[in-house]
């Protein structure tokens, strides 16, 4: 029964309705779009931290041996945690972006329909494929294809949600008009920071510890596994790519704001 309560079935959807009840009773001047998009980041750092705790764990109980080593939590999390935050997050995506519409005043965002949604799917297309591929590839990996082994590297997995706190606490100083604020431009620092190694370093990182246990050099160790890992490996990977090469753009364009504010300012400063 304990379990149950506790499962992300449970958990996620009663947080996110937990907040939408009660931001707007601390920020009465938010709309409903505003509440759910904070609401979403909220849980989906919550999730994230429980993630990385979990990632922590299993890695350091199986360092010993990466490949044999056991821990429950690989297997348990995915199935008590992981798999329900990722059908969770796609309804909440979905809100968010229905609100955000409906908001701008969109004739067809009135209700929801199946325009609505696949419009949802077509301007999110890449984070819905995200989250379907790891609920119909790592999910049947985890529990049934790996033989009971490789427990390491699904904790080097749950490790890539470490830069998701970061990336939703940029989101909701945004909401809160802290954008210009030094908290904001550390924080856009630990995004890429913490995506770079989290969500790209870490794919070449565990390759590296799979070459160290089957004492072979790194270049040699895509040979030695399976073509469907190798595939795999990549098709989680190229998306982080992607979006990395899009927050450096978004973190150059801000880097490039900020300097043309401050030579202004400076201007003005000149010119009194």
């Amino acid at each position: 029964m304990l379990q149950v309560l506790a499962c992300g079935a449970v958990v996620f959807p009663g947080l996110f309705v937990a907040f939408r009840k009660i931001l707007p009773c601390v920020f009465r001047h938010w709309s409903d779009a505003d509440v759910v998009l904070v609401s979403e980041r909220l849980v989906s750092s919550i999730h994230a931290l429980m993630a990385t705790t979990a990632g922590v764990i299993i890695v350091s109980s199986c360092r010993g041996n990466v490949i044999f080593d056991r821990h429950w939590l690989a297997t348990s999390f995915v199935i008590w945690y992981g798999v329900p935050y990722m059908t969770y997050d796609i309804f909440a995506m979905y809100l968010s972006h229905f609100h955000r519409f409906r908001m701008k005043g969109h004739e067809e965002y009135k209700r929801h329909s199946l325009r609505t949604i696949n419009s949802f799917v077509r301007k999110e297309f890449l984070l819905v494929l995200h989250h379907i591929a790891l609920l119909t590839i790592l999910l049947p990996v985890t529990l049934f294809f790996r033989k009971d082994q490789g427990d390491f590297f699904i904790g080097c997995l749950f490790l890539t949600e470490l830069s998701t706190p970061f990336v939703s606490l940029g989101k909701i100083l945004i909401q809160l008009s802290l954008q210009e604020s030094w908290v904001h431009k550390v924080n856009g620092g630990m995004v890429l920071l913490t995506f770079f190694m989290c969500r790209i370093a870490l794919f070449p990182y565990m390759y590296l510890v799979y070459g160290q246990h089957y004492g072979i050099p790194l270049y040699s160790v895509p040979f030695h596994l399976p073509l469907s890992t190798n595939l795999g490996n990549v098709c989680i990977l190229a998306p982080q790519v992607y979006w990395f090469v899009l927050l450096c753009r978004k973190g150059y364009r801000l880097y490039k704001r900020s300097r043309g504010t401050a030579a202004t300012a400076t201007d003005v400063s000149k010119e009194d």
